[in-house]
């Protein structure tokens, strides 16, 4: 979501591009294989929102298989915003989800943010989660990791030191599995992402509505084996696209307390940037 709407997350939606074979439709469905490391399912929600189907989609990817970029209106040629299927099908991504929160220029990042040794947004604010990639030298650290800043011996610094891709959002779980959400009435879908016990990445989506306390609690008690999750774009700007093998899925969202209160929205907006996955070349393993 822009700077106007401050830390009010927002509600998504979930549109069929085209058939989606296999694509767990039950709550409580296995992990079901879109491509080799990466698996999709459909939580069911213990709560029941009061719009949509209260499911959650949970995107999983192997970091030694896939790899992650950051792309966006920084880049050569672009002057606004994309969606992030339009980003997706423009950089040849198998998936994409928004990158976070951004200012009402609709082009600068909220918090840190570096796409291997660009810096494009420079400013480190108070929001606690960092998500890091690209190993630098080889280093035989985690490919991917969501790091907590107020963690001991934690810091931007060392977090650079170690990888040429940083993006700072808001935090939504501390590891190693602790919500840090309060209890509120405000309420909105959700595009996250998160890491598990294995160190998997997870791409987090919800059109449903639930406030950041309920969701991350749902998410805890999934079976999926969440340690850290950090907020990434929530309302009608929220979104997850998939395209894997015959399996495309563009995932936008609608609802927000204060904004947008219904479930109308029918289609994605343009948003400034997003972090991709592509297949990682195989030299690179």
């Amino acid at each position: 979501m822009a700077l106007r709407r401050s830390l009010c997350i927002a509600g998504l939606s979930l549109l069929l591009v085209s058939m989606q074979p296999g694509v767990p439709a039950e709550a409580g469905s296995a992990w079901q294989i879109l491509a080799p490391g990466m698996e999709i399912r459909r939580v069911q929600s213990r709560n029941q929102s009061a719009l949509g189907d209260s499911k959650i989609t949970v995107l999983r990817i192997d970091p030694s298989m896939w790899e992650l970029e950051i792309a966006g209106v920084f880049q050569a040629g672009e002057s606004a915003g994309r969606t992030a299927r339009e980003w997706a099908q423009k950089q040849k991504y198998v998936a994409a989800i928004n990158a976070g929160m951004f200012l009402i220029d609709n082009k600068t990042h909220l918090g840190y943010m570096r796409s291997r040794d660009q810096v494009l947004t420079g400013k480190i604010n108070g929001y606690q989660s960092v998500l890091a990639f690209d190993p630098r030298n080889g280093k035989k650290i985690p490919r991917v990791r969501i790091f907590d800043l107020d963690a001991t011996e934690s810091s931007m610094q060392a977090i650079l030191t170690d990888y040429k891709s940083a993006v700072q959002n808001l935090r939504l779980i501390k590891r190693p599995g602790v919500n840090q959400w309060g209890k509120q009435t405000r309420e909105w879908s959700e595009a996250a992402v998160g890491e598990d016990s294995d160190g998997h990445l997870l791409f987090i989506y919800s059109r449903s509505p639930f406030s950041m306390h309920d969701l991350n609690q749902q998410l805890l008690a999934a079976g999926i084996g969440v340690v850290a999750a950090q907020h990434m774009e929530g309302g009608p700007e929220a979104q997850l696209y998939v395209h894997a093998g015959s399996t495309e899925l563009e995932m936008f969202g609608s609802y927000e307390t204060s904004f947008k209160e219904n479930d109308l929205n029918e289609a994605a907006w343009p948003v400034p940037n997003v972090i991709g996955v592509r297949a990682r070349n195989a030299t690179a393993q």
